[in-house]
C-alpha cells in the first residue's frame, strides 16, 4: 500500500530564491510526524508547496499523495482529494460567521451544499467534540478571536472536513498553557488510524501532548536529521544548530 504523502527530493523556490533544496519525506496512515527546525530553514514553505501555493515554484522533485503526483494540482484540488492545512496566522473575515464559513468550505470541497438541517447537526456533533461553545457558530471568522480561538477554529475546520492528511503549521504559536492543551486535545480527538499528519513546530512542547512516532530536523532546506520521539527533548537541550551541525557534518 502506497504511504499517505511521499515527498522525493523536492526542490522549490520563491522569486528566483531556492528555498527547498531536496526534501525527501514518507508519511503513512495513522503517522504523526513533527518537522522542527529554526527560522528561515523552509518548514513554511514546505507545507505551502505540499499544498500548491501558487507563489511557490517547484523546480525538482515530486510529491504523491495516495500514490498520485499532485505536483501540478491546483490548491482546492488537493483538498478534494483529502488534504488540509492549518494556517500559522489564521487571517479574520469580518461579517461572515464560523458556521457560513465552515459550510461553504464543506461544499467547495465536497461539491455540493449540505443541506442545513443536516449540516447543522454535524457542526454540533463536532462541537461537542472538540468542547466548542454552541456560540462560536454565529461570530464572525476570526474577528476578535484570541489566538487560542483561532488555533481551536482551525481544528474545528479539520473535524468537519475530516481529511485523511493534514498539515498543522505552527498551531501552537503564540498559545498559552491552557489554550495550548486544549487545541492539542482537539487534535488528538481529530487523528485516527485511517489518516497522517505533519506536525510543523518549533518547540516540544506541544509534542508532549500530541505524540509523533517520527520527528525530523529541517535546515537550509533539508531534512538534515530524522528520529523518534525522543528527539526533541535532545534538541531543547543542545539547540538546533549544534545538532544540525553534527548531522550535515556526519553526512558529507
Amino acid at each position: 500500500m502506497p504511504a499517505l504523502l511521499e515527498i522525493e527530493d523536492l526542490c522549490a523556490e520563491v522569486d528566483g530564491k531556492p528555498i527547498l533544496k531536496g526534501v525527501t519525506l514518507r508519511i503513512g496512515e495513522g503517522e504523526i510526524h513533527a518537522l522542527m527546525g529554526p527560522n528561515g530553514s523552509g518548514k513554511s514553505t514546505l507545507s505551502n508547496v505540499i499544498f500548491g501555493h501558487p507563489k511557490y515554484k517547484v523546480t525538482g522533485g515530486r510529491i504523491l499523495y495516495q500514490g498520485e503526483d499532485i505536483s501540478a494540482l491546483k490548491t482546492y484540488e488537493r483538498a478534494r482529494r483529502g488534504m488540509f492545512l492549518a494556517f500559522q496566522y489564521p487571517v479574520a473575515i469580518p461579517g461572515v460567521s464560523v458556521a457560513n464559513f465552515l459550510r461553504t468550505a464543506l461544499k467547495s470541497v465536497h461539491g455540493e451544499a449540505q443541506a442545513v438541517k443536516s449540516f447543522r447537526k454535524l457542526l454540533r456533533e463536532k462541537m461537542e467534540l472538540l468542547g466548542t461553545d454552541e456560540k462560536f457558530a454565529s461570530r464572525y471568522v476570526n474577528d476578535g478571536f484570541s489566538g487560542g480561538e483561532k488555533k481551536r477554529l482551525e481544528i474545528l475546520q479539520m473535524a468537519l472536513l475530516d481529511p485523511r492528511f493534514a498539515v498543522l503549521d505552527e498551531t501552537d504559536s503564540g498559545l498559552d498553557i491552557d489554550a495550548l492543551r486544549v487545541v492539542s486535545e482537539g487534535i488528538n480527538k481529530v487523528m485516527s488510524p485511517a489518516k497522517g499528519l505533519l506536525l510543523i513546530t518549533h518547540y516540544q512542547r506541544i509534542l508532549d501532548y500530541v505524540k509523533p512516532q517520527f520527528v525530523h530536523v529541517l535546515s537550509d532546506g533539508r531534512i538534515v536529521r530524522s528520529g523518534g520521539p525522543d528527539l526533541p527533548a535532545e534538541l531543547e537541550r543542545t539547540g538546533y544548530l549544534h545538532r544540525e551541525g553534527d548531522a550535515v557534518r556526519a553526512a558529507a
